[in-house]
């Protein structure tokens, strides 16, 4: 068998996107692998996609079908199709694609150090900002230097790192070894929202050694994205902070021992609430009625959402003109 299964989660509505994340696969340096592709109920079918793809090829690729579940439940049913043989399983976002050396670079770097968790850094990019690679970590929080050229580092604490900002991480980037990939999961009713980051936490935890490496692994592309159009006036943002603020408290339940990191996931939580609340105001601001029974819900799990409606309530009374 391979010693990687690649898991892909694919809902996407145009053509040539998962012929081109497949095609960044079979160009890598290193070619020991096999593909669990999980069609979740895609708008335009992994099949299309697929039609013309050589018999070789195909050898190396298993679609799944399901009913539509979101990313997390994608990649759960593809991480509970992996062969038992399997040493490593990387995760490739359908939109994403890899660089040439991801799977050798993880492959070498994995074996030679032990690591059961690795990340290689997303390749840069003016539309997504907000990423930063792991050389920019090592400036940021030091480490062990396993490796100078790619640089390879370990962060001991990596997972307190991670609650102050993750956004050196991505799926796309990431590989697991057995011990990881057999027993973690996401959780998929946490769409829209932080699955992501309980994920990355919980392989932290998980994992006897987790490396990072410096060289990109992945680049962005540009297909649908779950965070794709909403912003405070979309019917979903409310469900997205919701659900955000459920993974930060499914989170502090982790680190609840870790006072300095419990701190940092309440920053985040109160984040939520306030982005929240900002928009349920918008809605009242435009004549239209709160989403009452989320709100309801979001109280029963969350208390001190009315402790920050009434600080904002006190905060907007504070500027008017006088």
């Amino acid at each position: 068998m391979a010693a990687f299964t690649v898991v892909i989660p694919f809902y996407q509505k145009e053509a040539g996107i998962l012929s081109r994340a497949l095609n960044s696969i079979f160009e890598q340096t290193l070619q020991d692998f096999d593909i669990v592709i999980v069609d979740d109920e895609s708008p335009l079918p992994a099949d299309v996609e697929l039609k013309d793809m050589s018999a070789e090829r195909m050898s190396k690729i298993r679609v799944i079908r399901q009913k539509n579940g979101g990313p997390g439940a994608a990649r759960n049913t593809g991480l509970d199709h992996v062969p038992s043989e399997t040493q490593f399983v990387a995760l490739l976002d359908s939109d994403d694609m890899w660089l040439p050396d991801h799977l050798k670079n993880a492959h070498d770097f994995m074996t030679r150090f032990g690591a059961q968790c690795y990340w290689a850094s997303m390749q840069a990019s003016e539309e997504f900002y907000y990423h930063f690679g792991i050389a920019k970590l090592e400036e940021k929080e030091g480490g062990k230097r396993l490796e100078s050229d790619p640089l390879v580092i370990e962060i001991p604490d990596l997972a307190s790192v991670m609650l102050r900002d993750w956004a050196f991480l991505h799926l796309s980037c990431m590989v697991i070894a057995g011990p990881v990939f057999e027993t973690v999961r996401f959780e998929p009713s946490l769409r829209l929202a932080a699955e992501d980051v309980l994920f990355f936490a919980d392989c932290i935890l998980k994992s006897a050694r987790t490396i990072l490496c410096d060289e990109p692994g992945a680049a962005r592309g540009m297909g649908v994205n779950i965070f794709h159009g909403i912003d405070n006036r979309s019917p979903e943002f409310l469900r997205q902070q919701f659900n955000t603020w459920v993974a930060l408290d499914t989170l502090e339940t982790r680190f609840h021992s870790r006072p300095a990191d419990v701190a940092s996931i309440a920053s985040y939580k109160n984040t939520a609430r306030r982005q929240a609340l900002w928009s349920q105001a918008g809605r009242l601001k435009r004549r239209q009625a709160p989403e009452f029974g989320l709100l309801a819900r979001w109280i029963m799990r969350d208390p001190a959402i009315l402790g920050a409606a009434m600080r904002l309530g006190a905060g907007k009374l504070d500027r008017r003109p006088r």
